[in-house]
């Protein structure tokens, strides 16, 4: 394999690698490589962390600057007990930098993990094992299908190229999860978003389907964490879109670095790495990406990635203030593994910081149907006080729908809100469980007054 002909030597190739680059989401002009002025004598600066390379990137040889990178990744996910053993993690790729570094980084702990398992006497330990998901969202986009299907195919080749453990591919058009068994999930999903006349209410729709879709294929496929993802860049702007939306109260719960409120819990291990070191990082190891699968924002989302982007052109720290400020949020008891046993295979420095938390998991709090945001005690009263006088599961549903969902997705006149609740899959609907609702609502609401007497 041939060196890229850079200082990065990665001994990356020189086609792909360049290639990868200039598709990035990130325009090139933005990252400044090597954008240190030379020394007094005229040679280029050192790297800051060696000494000994010439500076690459952020003030670091490419080696540096790649170590530095996994290493936020590995405390990330040792930190929080992300990854045992036992495990089987399903990594969800959507072709971006940010999911094939995710990818990447999983494979390398796990071949790491494989080498010592082979070299062990006793074998004891088993290796956790790793899948790759792929939503198929073509049904509504306006992607020629074509060149979706050249795109998965390139995608089979990236994980097959993952060796020496192989990696099973999981490919699931998102229509299925409207579909019970037969073939009308298309003309479903295509009734369904017609009824969501707000363009942002629509993206985020279509966010919350991919969600399911991925739960649907851990589920059937039998893994027990899904793998997202999410870096400090993209999560700073959903915490701007989120606030921006009405969501400040359930805001804590979607950038923690866990989140058990799933059925299958999900975990952040990239939280705390920005686009631009992903990208960089992709460029420097020749990783292939899918430019032509990027979701371009519409509505609120577009406006929040253009205002954070030109913060971010501003002052390179603005993502990560914005992910550190509202890091000062409470988490919800969800955003934590509570398991008994659970961190036995953690280093002994970092198991009596999990196992001598106070164990809160027996609160319950009650969950918008769509996006599974907690709803906040003045939802919880205006809700006890309406499902008095409900009847039908359709008002039930309605009911508990958080206010951000009530304004950008459900449809506003009577007809198209019943074809809306006709339409919508089952893992919505079967999140309102009447029997127990008032239960967890009086739970809920006997729990905030506790909590505020505390503090008093």
């Amino acid at each position: 394999m041939s060196s890229c002909g850079t200082t990065c030597q990665s001994h990356c190739s020189g086609s792909d690698g360049a290639q990868d680059f200039n598709e990035s989401s990130i325009p090139i002009q933005n990252i400044s490589i090597a954008a240190e002025p030379p020394t007094s004598n005229g040679l280029p600066a050192p790297c800051s962390k060696c000494g000994a390379e010439e500076r690459f990137y952020s003030s670091m040889c490419a080696v540096c600057f790649r170590g530095h990178v996994f290493g936020k990744f590995k405390l990330a996910v040792t930190n929080n007990a992300m990854i045992s053993p036992s495990d089987n993690l399903l990594v969800a790729f959507s072709g971006g930098h940010a999911s094939r570094v995710a990818l990447q980084f999983i494979h390398e702990m796990q071949r790491k993990a494989f080498t010592s398992w082979v070299a062990s006497k006793s074998q004891a330990l088993p290796v956790f094992g790793v899948g790759v998901a792929f939503v198929d969202e073509r049904v509504a986009s306006n992607q020629p299908s074509c060149e979706v299907d050249k795109a998965i195919e390139e995608i089979k080749l990236i994980v097959s190229d993952l060796a020496p453990v192989q990696k099973e591919l999981h490919i699931l058009p998102i229509e299925s999860i409207c579909s019970l068994g037969s073939n009308d999930g298309k003309s479903k999903l295509n009734g369904l978003l017609e009824t969501i006349t707000d363009t942002t209410g629509r993206e985020d729709f279509l966010h919350y389907l991919r969600l399911l879709s991925l739960q649907k294929i851990a589920l059937e496929r039998g893994y027990n964490k899904l793998v997202l993802g999410s870096c400090t860049s993209a999560i700073a702007r959903h915490i701007i879109s989120a606030t921006v939306k009405g969501r400040g109260y359930s805001l804590p719960a979607d950038f923690q670095y866990i989140d058990v409120r799933w059925e299958i819990p999900v975990v952040l291990p990239l939280r705390d790495c920005l686009a631009q070191e992903l990208s960089m990082v992709c460029h420097l190891d020749g990783l292939k990406t899918q430019k032509l699968l990027d979701r371009p924002c519409v509505g609120i989302n577009a406006l929040v990635s253009s205002f954070v982007t030109q913060l971010q052109d501003e002052n390179p720290s603005r993502e990560s203030t914005i992910l550190r400020t509202a890091e000062k949020l409470k988490p919800f008891h969800f955003n934590k593994f509570s398991k008994n046993g659970y961190h036995d295979f953690l280093p002994s420095r970092l198991r009596s910081k999990f196992q001598n938390v106070k164990d809160d998991s027996s609160t319950k709090e009650v969950l918008c149907p769509i996006c599974g945001s907690p709803l906040d005690k003045s939802d919880l009263q205006n809700l006890k006080k309406i499902q008095e006088n409900y009847q039908e599961s359709i008002d039930y549903f309605i009911s508990q729908c958080c206010q951000s969902c009530h304004f950008q997705i459900l449809p506003k006149n009577e007809v198209p809100l019943v074809q809306f609740y006709a339409l919508l899959p089952q893992p919505f609907t079967q999140r309102v469980n009447i029997n127990s609702l008032r239960d967890q609502i009086k739970d809920c609401l006997i729990s905030d007054d506790d909590d505020l007497d505390d503090n008093s």
